[in-house]
């Protein structure tokens, strides 16, 4: 499979992009200038034959976006128990509902979320749920690329720690089963639902095996309050007791960290997941520091949370929230720039999950996406990255290429229709359902 992108707009400069199976095989610009392996091209510079030609005039590339926290079935949930703070949320509607899961519910919850995530951009993602085999299900059919875990819970019962052990260890040796594109990890819910001794299990077993392992933290004042009455100290604090802050863990939102706490992370090695829009919505808090974690050597990525808590998986729209709620409350325009948040929702996630993509290089993974610049959010267009940030949302990709494969073209993924039909169906009967 090969394909030719003739003159995109990347950089400013018009290209042409040979793509060879999974990979950016070669860039030719256009205009005398250098290419990205420096040799001088022109319009006249030999590419090969190709399967596939894709016209790029009046549209600009873009490497796929990288959705580093997800829980991508929700969006079954979404509109469904809004307006509620996280604890009651979760108690009152989001577990009781989630008891009630198949297989199949999860398949199509899985399927639409991959529809939405590809219609915005997206080519990769790291989520936490249930039932991972549904979702692998999903993304091998949608041909995306992710990073699953599944979400496991012990309340602090022996029991339950002993089968979520048991679960982990099971998954992690179907997972050999899935493609490249999807790779397995570990999900620990979070402090005030796991116990540290399954947490320490986990992070042995995640070093153990090279896998990565994905937790929330520190995302309300709330469960701030409670680790503190209940270990004594703070939730940095208390991960970094129990020994498991290390290059291998994820952990979403750390709202609630002081210069210690983000020193402590920092030297660990911890990557750091912002998720703007739960935040804002379920009121968990407003002052992520951003330029604190950064400026101490913390990579930190961009990810929407679920539709249940976000309400969309589009994480053009998360780069503009992420900006502007980093300005207002610093009161300071200078705070996360566009290309800050561009960077942090494509090469650093890509290289957190150890990818050779977030970038348009030759030699990378051929995970990028066409920008539709005949819209009124391109005109004028001064600055492509910001427009693209502050001007545009999700509907200005046209077409997405994940894996050398293209995906999405025209604005339209195969089988979309149906798809959002069936997920319909299935959130309407999964609410109604007998959890008995």
């Amino acid at each position: 499979m090969s394909i030719l992108i003739k003159s995109v707009d990347l950089n400013g400069k018009q290209a042409d992009i040979y793509i060879e199976k999974n990979r950016i095989k070669r860039i030719v610009t256009l205009s005398g200038t250098r290419n990205t392996s420096g040799r001088t091209a022109d319009s006249e510079e030999m590419i090969p034959q190709v399967d596939t030609v894709i016209d790029g005039r009046r549209k600009a590339v873009i490497p796929g976006l990288i959705n580093m926290h997800t829980h991508a079935a929700m969006t079954l949930f979404r509109g469904f128990g809004d307006d509620m703070p996280l604890k009651s949320w979760l108690e009152q509607k989001i577990w009781p509902n989630e008891a009630k899961l198949t297989h199949e519910d999860v398949y199509w919850g899985a399927k639409l979320a991959c529809v939405e995530m590809l219609r915005s951009g997206t080519t990769t993602f790291f989520d936490m749920y249930h039932k991972l085999d549904a979702t692998a299900q999903a993304v091998e059919e949608m041909g995306m690329r992710a990073v699953l875990s599944e979400a496991c819970f012990d309340h602090f019962v022996m029991e339950k720690a002993e089968r979520s052990k048991q679960n982990i260890m099971r998954r992690f040796e179907k997972s050999h089963a899935y493609s490249d594109r999807i790779k397995y990890a570990l999900g620990p819910h979070a402090i005030y639902t796991v116990s540290g001794e399954l947490l320490k299990w986990a992070c042995g077993y995640a070093k153990e095996n090279g896998l990565l392992m994905q937790m929330h933290l520190a995302e309300t004042e709330w469960e701030t309050d409670q680790c503190v009455k209940q270990f004594g100290t703070t939730p940095v604090r208390y991960l970094h007791k129990l020994g498991i802050l290390s290059p291998q863990l994820v952990l979403a939102h750390v709202l609630y960290a002081d210069r210690e706490e983000i020193q402590m992370l920092a030297d660990s090695g911890v990557k750091v997941v912002h998720n703007p829009a739960s935040n804002m919505k379920l009121a968990s808090g407003h002052e992520f520091k951003y330029k604190e974690m950064r400026e101490a050597g913390i990579t930190v990525t961009l990810g929407t949370d679920g539709c249940s808590s976000s309400n969309n998986l589009d994480m053009v729209e998360a780069m503009k929230l992420a900006s502007l709620l980093g300005k207002v409350w610093r009161k300071n325009p200078e705070a996360l720039s566009c290309d800050e948040m561009f960077y942090a929702a494509t090469a650093a996630g890509a290289d957190v999950l150890g990818l050779e993509a977030g970038r348009i290089a030759e030699g990378c993974l051929a995970d990028l996406c066409l920008v539709d610049l005949a819209i009124p959010a391109f005109t004028p267009n001064f600055n492509f990255v910001s427009n693209l940030v502050f001007a545009a949302n999700g509907s200005c990709i046209d077409t997405v290429i994940c894996d050398g494969r293209i995906v999405m073209k025209d604005r339209k993924v195969p089988g979309e229709a149906e798809i959002m039909e069936h997920a319909a169906r299935t959130a309407y009967d999964l609410v109604k359902r007998d959890g008995k």
